[in-house]
C-alpha cells in the first residue's frame, strides 16, 4: 500500500470523481515509479470528466491549463498543502510550433488519452481504488500502449510514430534522454533514429525549457549517460556546442592520466549524485569549459615542456557566462556557478596559503559544493586527495566563528581615530582583518595600532 500526503490526496480526488459519475486514474510517471518499485515525487490524476466540472466537484482549485484539460486540486492533509494534477482525457491537435497542441478535444475514452502521451513507460493509468482495496499493483494497470512491456524490456520507445511525438514536441527528444540516463534505460532504435534525424530542430524550444531538462538530466542520476546520449544523438553540439569543443582536447597525461578534457568531464559527472544541486552540477559539466580555447602543446625547444592551458579559469568563467545568460539562468545561480568554476584551481594552493586568506576561501558562500567539486575533479584524474583533505580538516576544525569572526575595525572606529573616509579605507580595513584573522591582533585597541603603525 502506497503511503503519502500526496498519494491520499490523488486517492480522495479519484474517489470524489467515481462517486460523480467520472472515470478517474492516477496517470503517467506515477504509474512507472510504482510498478519500477520507486516512489513517486507526484500523482497525477486523469478523469472524463472536463476542467468545469472538476472545478465545481472541488472546494479549492486553479484552473492553471484549463484550456488544454488541467486542474488543479488544492488539499491539505496533516497541514500540508498538497496540489494534485486532473487532467481531463483528450485528443490533441496539430502541434504547430513544436510545443503544445493548437487545439484539444476532450474525451470520454482513457485509451485515446494514452495514445497521445510521449512514451510507452508514461502511458499507464492505475486504478486507484481497486489498488487501496488490495488488489495487486499488476492487475489495477490500465495499459494501452505496451509500457509494462517496455518497462521489464528497459526500453524508452515513443508511443505510435517517433517521428509524430516528437514533431509534437521537441523536447521529447530531451525528456527520452533524461529518462534513459535516469532509469539506465536504453531507447529503443526507432525513437533513437527520429531524435537524431530532428535533433536541429530543437532550437525552437524555449531557453527556459531546455535549462530546466537540462539540469534535470545532470542532477536526476545517470549523469555521464545522459551526457553520452546528447552527445549520440546530437544534441549536445546543439544545446551546449562548448562543451562539444572539449573532446580530443588533449592534457598533460601526469595530471590527468585519465584522458582528455571530455573524458575527464565524464568521469566528472560520475561522482554526481542523485539530488544533486543544479549548481554543482553545472559547475562540474563547465568546470574546464575554457580549456578548448587555451590548449598549449609542449614547446618542442622546451625539454620536458608540457600542454598548458594558461588562464583557462578566467576563459572558462568568460565561456560558462555566456552559456548560463544564453540558458536563462537566474542571476544568484549564475553567481554560484562561475564562483564554483573561478575558485576550483585554489585548492592546489590551500597548503601555502596564509591563515587569512584560507579562511577567506573557506567561507565562500556555500563552501560545501566547492569541496564537492574539488573532490570529484582529484578523482577524475591523479587521485590525489591531498589538498581536499587539508581544506576539508581545517574547515571543521575551525568552526564558522574563527573563519568568519566579528571584525575588530569597521570604518566607524577609522573615522573616529581621525582618518578622513575614501579609497584607503578598504586597504587599512583588509590590513585589519587579516591581522586579526592570522591571530597577530586580538583586540579593537590592538587593530587600531597596527593601522596606526601601517597608515600614519
Amino acid at each position: 500500500m502506497v503511503k503519502s500526503a500526496k498519494y491520499d490526496a490523488a486517492l480522495r480526488i479519484v474517489r470524489r470523481l467515481r462517486t460523480l459519475g467520472h472515470a478517474a486514474y492516477l496517470a503517467g510517471g506515477c504509474v512507472r515509479d510504482l510498478l519500477l518499485g520507486v516512489a513517486p515525487k507526484d500523482f497525477d490524476v486523469a478523469t472524463s470528466a472536463t476542467p468545469e466540472l472538476v472545478l465545481r466537484a472541488f472546494p479549492r482549485t486553479e484552473a492553471v491549463g484549463a484550456h488544454f484539460g488541467v486542474v488543479l486540486v488544492i488539499d491539505s492533509i496533516a497541514e500540508e498543502r498538497v496540489a494534485t494534477e486532473v487532467a481531463t482525457f483528450r485528443h490533441d491537435g496539430a502541434y504547430s510550433d513544436g510545443r503544445r497542441p493548437d487545439t484539444v478535444q476532450f474525451s470520454l475514452d482513457p485509451r485515446e488519452d494514452a495514445l497521445r502521451r510521449d512514451f510507452t513507460i508514461n502511458g499507464m493509468l492505475l486504478d486507484a481504488l481497486a489498488l487501496d482495496a488490495g488488489d495487486r499493483l499488476e492487475s489495477c494497470v490500465l495499459d494501452y500502449v505496451g509500457g509494462r512491456g517496455d518497462l521489464q524490456a528497459r526500453l524508452i520507445r515513443a508511443i505510435g510514430e517517433p517521428r509524430l511525438r516528437l514533431m509534437e514536441d521537441k523536447l521529447r527528444m530531451l525528456r527520452a534522454i533524461r529518462f534513459a540516463a535516469r532509469l539506465q534505460f536504453a531507447i529503443e532504435r526507432r525513437t533513437l533514429d527520429a531524435i537524431w534525424e530532428q535533433a536541429a530542430s530543437i532550437e525552437v524550444v524555449s531557453a527556459e525549457r531546455v535549462r530546466d531538462e537540462l539540469t534535470r538530466i545532470l542532477t536526476e542520476g545517470g549523469a555521464r549517460r545522459g551526457l553520452e546520449l546528447l552527445d549520440e544523438t546530437r544534441l549536445l553540439i546543439e544545446v551546449l556546442p562548448e562543451v562539444k569543443r572539449m573532446q580530443g582536447v588533449e592534457q598533460p597525461p601526469e595530471f590527468h592520466p585519465e584522458g582528455d578534457v571530455w573524458v575527464h568531464t565524464l568521469m566528472m559527472l560520475e561522482h554526481l549524485p542523485a539530488g544533486a544541486s543544479p549548481t554543482l552540477a553545472w559547475a562540474m559539466l563547465l568546470h574546464d569549459v575554457g580549456k578548448p580555447a587555451t590548449f598549449t602543446p609542449p614547446n618542442p625547444r622546451r625539454p620536458g615542456d608540457r600542454i598548458r592551458f594558461n588562464g583557462h579559469v578566467e576563459v572558462g568563467v568568460a565561456v560558462a557566462r555566456k552559456i548560463l545568460t544564453r540558458l536563462r539562468f537566474s542571476g544568484e545561480d549564475t553567481e554560484q556557478i562561475l564562483a564554483l568554476i573561478r575558485h576550483h584551481m585554489r585548492f592546489g594552493d590551500a597548503m601555502r596559503m596564509k591563515q587569512s586568506t584560507l579562511k577567506r576561501f573557506l567561507r565562500l558562500p556555500r563552501f560545501e559544493e566547492h569541496l564537492a567539486l574539488h573532490k570529484a575533479d582529484c578523482l577524475s584524474s591523479h587521485g590525489s586527495l591531498e589538498s581536499y583533505d587539508f581544506v576539508r580538516e581545517h574547515l571543521e576544525r575551525m568552526g564558522e566563528e574563527e573563519i568568519h569572526p566579528r571584525l575588530l575595525l569597521t570604518g566607524d572606529d577609522l573615522i573616529a581615530e581621525g582618518y578622513a573616509p575614501g579609497p584607503r579605507f578598504r586597504v587599512m580595513l583588509e590590513a585589519a582583518e587579516d591581522a586579526q584573522l592570522e591571530g597577530r591582533v586580538r583586540t579593537r585597541e590592538e587593530a587600531l595600532r597596527l593601522v596606526r603603525g601601517m597608515f600614519p
